[in-house]
């Protein structure tokens, strides 16, 4: 019985036997369900590789990124931070959408803005926090 671990899950073909097989496809040295046995790789491999480059024109596999891609540009957003440094969020947001036609959220929009590495800035000129700190204790102090 065969136990599989997270470490002994298959690996893509390399990018160099890609090309190999292409160029042998390109030089007429056999068909593609010949070449695909003598390098020993299925034949739907070898015609979703030949089919890729068909549309793509590149030998080597795409690179891999998870996720959804990235709508809004960083760049902008950042030229946008550099000159409108004290600018709020929601301020941010109707900026960008006004530039570039893209409405995205308050909350991605400051995912974005602290992986671009800007910070929130704390304004001093607003009132503190209402709520009293407690003591040591736990309970709140006698002194209003």
């Amino acid at each position: 019985m065969a136990i599989l671990c997270a470490d002994a899950m298959a690996r893509p073909y390399s990018d160099d036997l890609r090309r190999k097989l292409l160029e042998a496809f390109d030089q007429g040295k056999g068909s593609l369900s010949e070449l695909a046995e003598d390098f020993g790789v299925s034949l739907g491999w070898a015609w979703k590789v030949w089919a890729a480059r068909k549309r793509t024109g590149r030998m080597e596999r795409p690179s891999y990124r998870p996720g959804a891609k990235r709508r809004i540009d960083e760049q902008a957003l950042a030229g946008l931070l550099g000159s409108h440094g004290d600018a709020t969020l929601l301020e941010l947001q109707a900026e960008l959408e006004n530039r570039t036609g893209l409405r995205v959220s308050t909350q991605h929009l400051w995912r974005v803005v602290k992986r671009l590495g800007f910070r929130l800035k704390k304004s001093h000129s607003t009132p503190r926090n209402g709520t009293r700190k407690r003591t040591a204790a736990g309970v709140k102090s006698s002194s209003k």
